[in-house]
């Protein structure tokens, strides 16, 4: 390999991904992940790499070009499509405004290879919410509306980067939109984002929830009211959320 971090290529990072696998890790990482027939990771293939190992090699290949990191996300190896996604968020983080915008617009074209929860909540908030801070935000809405369970997953998942910077109404907005969401893996996003917001606002959460109880999953419900005192969060599970 090649002393200089300019010089370093596509086939280096490979062959560092595949210095650092494990199988065995693999193999418990491909049960975590749902991969068997009918669950939601069905096919995904697993090296068995731990997400801070791959977060360091992505940093020394940030300088990557779009059109390598596009195959990563093409590989079927679930830890080269998060590896091409950390490099991402490195990238939109150092870009100017012409690079940042290049970078959110390749991920809304590959949002078909950000196919598992972890890949999504990785890069969703530093790139597509990140982006969204101060532009329109109605591609949010879109994909809030998708039939691909990853781009509802992208909607609210983005929304943390609003909820850093107090601003809540879009986390709100979006969660009520998937509020009859049919899957888990949705529940638990919508669930998460209210409970982060709930940190910012627990006024604004439990007015939300007040709104909203008869049609909450049981799911997003319980993960948006962990962080309320033990007393609340009994009351709020019977429905008793008054502000």
């Amino acid at each position: 390999m090649k002393g200089r971090v300019s010089e370093f290529t596509l086939a280096d990072l490979e062959r560092e991904l595949a210095a650092a696998s494990d199988p065995e890790r693999a193999r418990n990482l491909a049960w975590f992940f749902k991969t068997g027939k009918g669950q939601y990771g069905e096919g995904d293939e697993f090296c068995g790499i731990t997400v801070p190992v791959q977060r360091k090699i992505a940093r020394r290949y940030r300088h990557l070009r779009l059109t390598d990191v596009k195959k990563l996300l093409k590989s079927r190896v679930h830890e080269h499509r998060f590896t091409g996604l950390e490099i991402l968020v490195f990238q939109y983080e150092a870009g100017d405004a012409r690079a940042r915008q290049k970078i959110f617009d390749f991920y809304l074209e590959n949002t078909q290879r950000i196919n598992n929860w972890d890949l999504v909540d990785t890069s969703a908030p530093y790139v597509v919410g990140q982006h969204l801070l101060s532009r329109p935000r109605r591609i949010l809405y879109r994909l809030a509306k998708s039939p691909d369970l990853w781009e509802r997953r992208i909607a609210m998942v983005s929304t943390m980067a609003f909820i850093a910077q107090n601003d809540l109404e879009d986390t709100f907005a979006v969660a009520a939109l998937l509020l009859n969401d049919k899957h888990d893996l949705i529940h638990k996003a919508i669930g998460w984002m209210l409970r982060e917001a709930g940190k910012r606002s627990q006024i604004a959460l439990l007015a939300f929830l007040k709104r909203n109880y008869a049609r909450m999953p049981r799911t997003a419900l319980r993960y948006s009211i962990e962080r309320l005192p033990e007393a609340r969060r009994k009351r709020a599970l019977k429905g008793n959320l008054g502000v």
